[in-house]
């Protein structure tokens, strides 16, 4: 009987990564999937070309590499569907148990193909069309949704609109005041620090206020996660009408992103003659003040496509390996790098946009209150527990903010304007919507330092969303008018887009 030809490991190579990339879509571009795709495909075309030299039959060595590359691929999505299972009161709690089961169900399968003395076309035959069936149907799932958001992703949500402004006279406004928007990651608002922690943040607050800042002590976030809430604020506007666009059961990021990175504050202070700097890599920026990657892994931190290479390989066997490298973040020195690197900036001549998110004080803890080093079993990028450790990083960032500021102040030659605030509060209670959740996910710290503003002008409650809209308002005579500050929610494991208004829980 004539051979088949055995394509099915390379399909088999590839769907897995095919299948994460449409998985991910609105995350992820095209050029991120073609390093691990050529890796994948070079791995499997030396496992494939080896195995048909020691067996000297290409069915078998097909049919071999196909079961390694299926088990291979599969056992991270089996680990996470059977972690923490309990058979009686035996819990699954390790990687152990699966490697075991992987590993006999491995050997046995390969012994019995070798062993084997059947005519093995029609298993390659099927295996070919299994393997092509998966490919062809990712292929055309990916196809459908590029076509179905290609004009969505190219109209003015993801490019902003031209910004009408009333006439400005620039003899009147030169020379521009620097602009620093410092987000300080999870930072919990003076009442929540005091009722979660019996902390009292005044000291902070009134160094603030002495140096000229008015502390919005009844401030919240407009959404309760930074890829709503800074979407909304740096475009000054809310963002509730994305839900008509993207549908309201939509968990696709990817407009999110795109304004976040590409936003009206940005265009409107470019076209001023503003260099935007950015403390984290935006490729609409000026000059990308880099100080790496937050993790520590240095191969995988070197590469832009990190995040969807660890993605992958986290479904793989390697998944013991790759969560290991993920808890061992490299806050530290990405931390001190941009509280340095930001007062560098001031050098820069002309008039300047600064754009800094901070991780801190946002778990993982890592920063002592003297920023002394932190031990920990294992550092995580959600887990907020224990709490005495986020009060101790919180009361590092005080001192870090407090020295930032006071080398801006005394070495700028114009007052600058600076906005100190947070993106969303804290979550010690969880995800799950409730009022005491409410409460500390949204109350936010968010101070303003605004030269040769009168002070009255601003109240307790302003939001993120007013940010812009007051200072383009006030110092460039811009046509924009405060809005009404709303606070909303949305359940982020079910939808990005379906907001309900809880502005009165909060409050």
């Amino acid at each position: 009987m004539k051979k088949a030809p055995v394509f099915h490991p390379f399909l088999f190579a590839i769907f897995p990564i095919l299948f994460l990339f449409f998985y991910n879509i609105g995350q992820v571009s095209f050029a991120q999937i073609l390093v691990p795709t050529a890796f994948v495909l070079s791995f499997t075309f030396i496992l494939f070309l080896s195995l048909s030299l020691v067996l000297r039959n290409i069915e078998k060595a097909g049919i071999i590499t196909s079961l390694f590359l299926i088990l291979f691929f599969s056992y991270g999505h089996i680990f996470d569907i059977i972690y923490g299972r309990q058979i009686g009161s035996f819990v699954i709690d390790s990687n152990i148990y699966l490697m075991l089961i992987w590993g006999l169900l491995f050997s046995c399968s390969t012994y019995s193909i070798i062993k084997t003395r059947r005519d093995l076309h029609n298993s390659t035959s099927l295996l070919n069309t299994v393997a092509f069936s998966l490919v062809i149907l990712t292929l055309i799932n990916i196809g459908v949704y590029k076509v179905k958001t290609r004009g969505l992703l190219q109209n003015d949500v993801i490019s902003p609109a031209h910004i009408s402004t009333a006439p400005l006279d620039l003899k009147k406004a030169a020379p521009f005041r620097d602009i620093y928007y410092i987000i300080l990651d999870g930072y919990a608002r003076s009442d929540t620090l005091f009722e979660l922690f019996g902390y009292d943040n005044h000291e902070f607050t009134d160094y603030l206020t002495e140096k000229g800042f008015y502390v919005a002590s009844k401030s919240c976030c407009n959404y309760q996660c930074t890829f709503l809430s800074l979407p909304s604020s740096l475009n000054m506007e809310y963002i509730n009408y994305l839900r008509e666009k993207m549908g309201k059961k939509s968990r696709d990021p990817l407009i999110l992103m795109r304004m976040m990175n590409d936003n009206k504050v940005t265009r409107f202070l470019k076209a001023r003659g503003y260099k935007f700097i950015s403390a984290r890599k935006n490729r609409h920026a000026d000059l990308n003040l880099d100080c790496g990657s937050l993790y520590s892994c240095p191969f995988l931190s070197a590469l832009d496509f990190y995040e969807f290479t660890s993605a992958l390989w986290r479904t793989t066997i390697l998944q013991p390996v790759i969560s290991y490298f993920n808890s061992i973040v490299n806050l530290r020195p990405v931390v001190l790098c941009m509280f340095s690197k930001l007062v560098q900036a001031q050098k820069i001549e002309g008039p300047k946009y600064v754009f800094a998110h901070f991780p801190i004080p946002h778990p993982p803890y890592v920063f002592g209150r003297n920023g002394e080093k932190v031990t920990q079993t294992k550092s995580s990028m959600t887990a907020w527990e224990p709490k005495w450790q986020y009060l101790n990083q919180l009361i590092f960032v005080n001192k870090k903010v407090t020295e930032l500021i006071e080398k801006i102040l005394s070495e700028s030659e114009v007052a600058p304007i600076i906005i100190i605030q947070a993106d969303h509060g804290v979550a010690f209670s969880g995800n799950q919507a409730s009022e005491r959740m409410f409460k500390e996910r949204m109350r936010i710290f968010n101070a303003y330092f605004l030269p040769n503003i009168n002070k009255d002008l601003l109240y307790k409650s302003i939001t993120p969303v007013n940010t812009f809209r007051f200072i383009f308002k006030h110092y460039f005579n811009a046509n924009y008018n405060l809005i009404d500050d709303k606070v909303y929610f949305t359940n982020v494991d079910e939808s990005l887009y379906n907001f309900t208004d809880i502005t009165n829980k909060v409050n």
